[in-house]
């Protein structure tokens, strides 16, 4: 009954902001969250919200997307993929590993916690474009949908911008302990 209550209150909130938009669409928000259910696009769209999302500008190779996660609901959330028009991806972290940081995919995926925030940030958990189709260049917008394992997708768009921080190189032929490592190469 109370996840009715709150569909319901989320879906009239919703209406109501929606009614106060301009036509023009341009303005609005590329990191607003869609979501496909459905059954509850209004739960969960307010479950997860992705907040500053943005991208590595990259001429080749691979990059990242980094934002931070909302998850304003009282479960745990966990994203279990995600996906992208320009790049296929996969979710990884950076681990201390015979005293050298490397990059790996992440087991059982992003979980945010009830309540909390988790941080996709560079050094750390990230959103990893494997083979993107063109180079990345700053103001690219690039599209991405994260799949829940509720089977709801959160969608949002990330702009790109140049950064030279946490001294990541994302080099294809870089060394990955995981079966997917020829997928680098």
């Amino acid at each position: 009954m109370l996840t009715r209550t709150v569909v319901a209150v989320a879906a009239l909130a919703l209406t109501t902001l929606a009614g106060c938009g301009s036509a023009d669409d341009s303005t609005a928000s590329s990191a607003a969250p869609a979501v496909s259910s459905a059954a509850a696009p209004a739960a969960a769209a307010a479950a997860l919200t992705v907040r500053d999302p943005w991208v590595k500008a990259a001429d080749t190779g691979m990059t990242a997307a980094f934002a931070t996660l909302v998850n304003n609901s009282g479960a745990d959330v966990t994203i279990e993929s995600a996906t992208s028009p320009t790049s296929p991806i996969e979710l990884h972290t950076m681990t201390m590993k015979d005293g050298a940081m490397v990059m790996e995919p992440k087991e059982g995926g992003f979980v945010i916690k009830a309540g909390a925030t988790h941080e996709l940030a560079p050094g750390g958990d990230h959103l990893m474009l494997m083979k993107p189709a063109a180079a990345v260049k700053p103001g690219d917008e690039l599209s991405f949908t994260l799949k829940l394992t509720s089977g709801d997708t959160v969608a949002f768009t990330a702009v790109a911008k140049p950064f030279a921080g946490a001294q990541e190189s994302y080099d294809p032929g870089m060394s990955m302990p995981s079966e997917s490592a020829g997928a680098h190469k």
